[in-house]
């Protein structure tokens, strides 16, 4: 009885946190009203589902991926061949850039998780600059360094989103769920079981944990996430190409985890927003946005190394100052 209770307060507090951040989004996009930060808020929507999963992987798993940006692309670029090149349908591209991505996360799975600490950094990074060039090289498909366009928008029931506001909606909606999974996730015997493996691998595996299926399944999943943000990213922008999905991506998906806080999925949440708005105010100050955005990625490094999750913010004292 009192785990059936447990799990009906679990099913509350993820549905609530995950709708409330679905209702703040939509409340900011009107708050807005311009479509240049709606169109960010979009980019950021993207960037969250992408480090939900690395934060799910990293976090909480404690597995190193530097190739989310691979996963990103094969969802992006696999989704817009298929509609382009091949003239399939939304609803037939989008389930075979998923399979495509999680297969391929298997594969590579299956032998990169054994590894640990570093040399799966390093696998992970081999495998970023393997997609990276068959990018480049598959002129046919991917057109090459020029990539390509005519991108169809999405389009379900008659319905296209055909603008900004209409596309926000949407890929809040699917950060909205996808949230509401991972947190439902964490708390469950899954969550124990991965962070049992994060802090002590070989213990977890003593009391009966499969650590090394436990781990494989995580890795594919947030790929999986990040092939969901590859279809949503290349039919939003509808043209693409390689320098959008190299290493250096999958470094700043990384930092952005990092930034909010590895050890929760709200951390991840945290850094992405910062590492995400914070360079379009920063253009502001034109030659001096790289070197403001260092030193400020540099301060909160030292100064927070655990992240930006869970600092207190004395809200009444500073009332109180202002008055």
């Amino acid at each position: 009885m009192k785990e059936r209770e447990n799990k009906k307060d679990i099913f509350k507090s993820s549905f609530a946190k995950s709708g409330f951040t679905f209702i703040a989004a939509i409340i900011l996009m009107a708050a807005l009203r311009n479509p240049y930060y709606v169109g960010i808020l979009i980019f950021l929507g993207i960037n969250i589902i992408i480090t939900i999963g690395l934060s799910l992987l990293m976090g909480y798993a404690g597995q190193i991926s530097l190739g989310q940006a691979a996963f990103f692309g094969i969802g992006a670029y696999t989704s817009g061949v298929l509609t382009v090149k091949l003239g399939m349908p939304l609803f037939v591209s989008f389930p075979l850039s998923l399979l495509m991505t999680v297969a391929i996360a298997f594969l590579v799975g299956l032998p990169t998780l054994r590894l640990k600490g570093h040399y799966l950094a390093m696998a992970t990074l081999g495998l970023g600059e393997i997609v990276f060039i068959v990018f480049n090289e598959l002129l046919s498909l991917t057109g090459g360094p020029s990539g390509f366009g005519n991108i169809p928008l999405i389009r379900f029931f008659g319905f296209e989103l055909d603008n900004d506001y209409k596309y926000f909606v949407f890929v809040w909606a699917i950060v909205a769920l996808i949230l509401y999974f991972s947190l439902n996730l964490v708390n469950s015997r899954v969550g124990r079981a991965l962070k049992a493996i994060h802090k002590a691998e070989k213990e977890s595996a003593t009391m009966g944990i499969n650590t090394s299926r436990l781990k494989l399944y995580i890795f594919a999943l947030s790929a999986g996430f990040a092939s969901i943000a590859g279809f949503l990213y290349a039919h939003y922008v509808t043209f693409l190409s390689p320098g959008t999905f190299s290493l250096g991506f999958s470094i700043i998906l990384v930092t952005m985890v990092a930034v909010g806080g590895m050890e929760n999925i709200w951390g991840a949440i945290i850094g992405t927003t910062v590492l995400t708005v914070l360079p379009e105010y920063l253009r502001f100050f034109k030659d001096y946005d790289i070197l403001i955005y260092g030193v400020m990625l540099m301060t909160i490094m030292l100064l927070r190394p655990e992240g930006l999750y869970g600092i207190k913010i004395p809200v009444k004292k500073l009332i109180r100052a202002r008055n």
